[in-house]
């Protein structure tokens, strides 16, 4: 049970790069390029470790459909991005794609 708070750290840093790279402005702006460089660096990193003791594709796909979810979010919430059936279907694809991984990783 190791790898799954390090994984959800590792998410939540990289989305808070993620959400942080409007505000780099194309890495012109030095604090948050740190925090975007910083961020990715930790989340990487944090990954690295994470997948000691956990299949590297399980991994990957939580990572990429939670912190994805994350992201569009995030977007809506506080970057005044849409939100529609679309992009809500995509997230609910994206989800069920991981939840099918682990089913079937749970299954071997």
């Amino acid at each position: 049970m190791f790898a799954l708070p390090l994984l959800l750290l590792a998410i939540s840093t990289e989305v808070v790069a993620t959400a942080a790279l409007p505000r780099a402005r194309g890495f012109t702006d030095p604090g948050w390029s740190a925090v975007v460089v910083v961020g990715y660096l930790v989340s990487t990193w944090l990954l690295t470790v994470v997948v000691r003791r956990m299949d590297v594709s399980i991994a990957y796909a939580i990572w990429s459909g939670l912190g994805t979810a994350a992201i569009a979010v995030i977007g809506y919430l506080w970057m005044g991005e849409s939100l529609g059936p679309v992009k809500l279907g995509g997230i609910a694809l994206i989800i069920g794609g991981v939840l099918l991984l682990n089913l079937q990783t749970a299954a071997h």
